[in-house]
C-alpha cells in the first residue's frame, strides 16, 4: 500500500483548486445568450424560443418589475431579473416587453436617448410597440402585460 504523504494531497489539492474555476470557464455561460440563442440572424425563431419562452424569467401575475420614477419619459428601464424592460414613451404612458432582443438573445439595456438599445449589435426598438427601428434585429420585442397602480408597476 502507498501511503499518501502531505506534499502529495497538497499537490492534489492545489489541482483541483486550480483546475475546477479553467474548466468552468470553458463551460456554457447562460449570460452569454449571443452563443445560445442559435444561428438564425433574422431574428425569426429567437423571439419565440428565447423571449415567448422566459417571457420575462417566468414571473407570475402582479409581480412588482419596478416603480414609475425608475422609468424616465422618453427612456425605458429593464429589469434583468424579470428579463422586462418598462419604458415610458410619454409623461404618464407605460409600456413592458420582453427585454431579449430578438436578434440574438442578448438583454437590451436601460436608456433615456429615446428607443430601447441592445448593446451587443446597436440594434434599436421602439418604446412604443418594440418595434425593431436599426438591425440588425427585424422582430419586435413581444410586450409584456402591467398594471400601474399609484408609483408601483406591475406584471398584469
Amino acid at each position: 500500500m502507498t501511503a499518501i504523504n502531505r506534499r502529495r494531497a497538497l499537490s492534489g489539492s492545489a489541482a483541483i483548486a486550480v483546475g475546477v474555476p479553467v474548466l468552468a470557464a470553458c463551460g456554457s455561460d447562460s449570460s452569454n445568450a449571443e452563443d445560445s440563442s442559435g444561428s438564425d440572424d433574422t431574428g425569426s425563431g429567437d423571439s419565440g424560443d428565447s423571449a415567448g419562452g422566459d417571457n420575462g424569467g417566468g414571473g407570475t401575475s402582479g409581480e412588482v418589475l419596478a416603480s414609475a420614477a425608475d422609468v424616465p419619459v422618453g427612456g425605458c428601464f429593464v429589469v434583468s431579473g424579470a428579463k422586462v424592460v418598462v419604458t415610458q414613451p410619454s409623461e404618464g404612458d407605460f409600456k413592458a416587453f420582453t427585454a431579449v432582443c430578438t436578434h440574438r438573445g442578448c438583454l437590451v439595456e436601460s436608456s433615456t436617448e429615446g428607443d430601447i438599445p441592445c448593446p451587443c449589435h446597436s440594434s434599436k426598438f421602439s418604446l412604443d410597440d418594440g418595434s425593431p427601428l436599426a438591425g440588425p434585429a427585424t422582430t419586435a420585442l413581444e410586450a409584456v402585460e402591467i398594471s400601474v397602480d399609484g408609483d408601483s408597476i406591475s406584471r398584469a
